[in-house]
């Protein structure tokens, strides 16, 4: 007859997890976590390419309603937030709204690529071409 204080090793042997177990379950669960955080922050790439087309669209309506009230186009998008010129109605634009969701000031030149204006960002690299989230974005 076995004494009852005496401890069972057939049941302290399954009592809980092995080593191997624990390390096997941390590896799958960083493996999870490294997935997801991989979709997650790919898609704030595309939130940024997306925003920087939005902003070059209403950054050059702000130029046309410059030159509507002045009669002529700002030598630089500096003058969209502080100008002496005649009719000027500004601001019509704030310091921050001067560069792209990188951080990098918008490209603008008068006379433009077959237009009055340009106005571009260079993508996340600041570089001219590129592809991806480095490619240019132009207002057309």
């Amino acid at each position: 007859m076995r004494n009852r204080f005496q401890p069972s090793f057939a049941a302290s042997s399954q009592a809980g997890f092995s080593l191997i177990e624990i390390i096997i379950v941390v590896v799958l669960i960083a493996g999870i976590a490294a997935f997801a955080a991989s979709r997650v922050l790919g898609g704030g790439d595309r939130a940024k390419v997306n925003l920087a087309r939005a902003q070059v669209q209403t950054l050059a309506e702000k130029v046309q309603q410059y030159q509507m009230d002045t009669g002529g186009l700002p030598g630089s998008l500096q003058e969209l937030v502080q100008s002496g010129a005649t009719g000027w109605l500004g601001p019509y634009a704030k310091e921050a709204e001067l560069k792209d969701p990188w951080n990098h000031p918008w490209a603008y030149t008068v006379p433009g690529d077959g237009q009055p204006f340009g106005l571009l960002s260079y993508g996340a690299d600041g570089q001219a071409g590129g592809s991806s989230v480095n490619a240019d974005i132009k207002y057309e």
